[in-house]
């Protein structure tokens, strides 16, 4: 159980792997006024920096849950450069079956709301590990302009135009959810540009260490395809976001 190697040759650098670049990821904890000694679960924790540097900046511990073995091992890696490793935990497992041992007062998943089917089966996951009146975190796409055609919803990596809603649509989601927004945190064009970017120099890098590896067509393509799609129809059309909800 682990990630395909092309998505882990794609962003092997990245130590945040969404659209919020460090600055606002800081700024977001900030916002948040986590309470020194808060708990937290993080489903798809990537490489583990939002805990590690919360749990840095605001004496908060936790768990993070991933597939990956490659971004467990920058996370652990992380905790121990932060000097964090004693108040947080990394667990290689399938975070869509992953409930906290004891309620958490943050349950988070960031951009990775497949693991429960979508928005409201990610709400009802994390809502099993969360205390009463604790802060849940959702990282969500939504349509920052309206997509005008079929080739900018495929260029934007969306099943359908109906799968994301406008960032209107989005916060009364959550509220038909009994959920209220109650801080957010969005990317900007030039945050989303920090995440993708570096990824076609990760490509790159790793095409002229490589040749002749049997992922060499697939990787020189995905360069290809992954740079028109985000300058052609994601940097425009394509929104991202934290959002901080709680329960009604």
């Amino acid at each position: 159980m682990d990630l395909p190697q092309s998505f882990v040759i794609s962003e092997s650098n990245d130590r945040i792997h969404n659209p919020l670049d460090s600055r606002k990821l800081a700024d977001l904890g900030e916002a948040l006024r986590l309470a020194p000694g808060s708990t937290m679960l993080d489903l798809a924790s990537g490489s583990g920096e939002m805990l590690c540097t919360w749990a840095r900046d605001h004496d908060v511990s936790g768990t993070g849950v991933d597939i990956s073995t490659a971004f467990l091992a920058k996370a652990e890696a992380r905790a121990e450069e932060l000097g964090v490793a004693e108040r947080t935990e990394f667990v290689h497992g399938d975070a869509s079956g992953y409930i906290a041992s004891e309620p958490v007062d943050v349950a988070a998943c960031i951009g990775a709301t497949w693991i429960g089917g979508g928005t409201a089966g990610t709400v009802e996951l994390l809502e099993r590990s969360l205390r009463p009146g604790g802060l849940m975190l959702i990282g969500e796409c939504y349509w920052r302009l309206d997509p005008p055609d079929e080739a900018t919803v495929k260029g934007c990596y969306i099943e359908s135009k109906d799968s994301l809603f406008s960032l209107p649509g989005l916060i009364d989601h959550f509220d038909s959810l009994g959920y209220d927004v109650v801080e957010m945190m969005l990317a900007d064009q030039d945050s989303w540009d920090r995440y993708a970017a570096p990824h076609w120099l990760n490509i790159r890098r790793w095409l002229d260490a490589n040749p002749g590896h049997e992922l060499e067509d697939e990787m020189r393509n995905k360069l290809q395809v992954d740079r028109a799609n985000h300058v052609r129809y994601q940097r425009d059309h394509l929104g991202w976001g934290v959002f901080a909800l709680l329960k009604r």
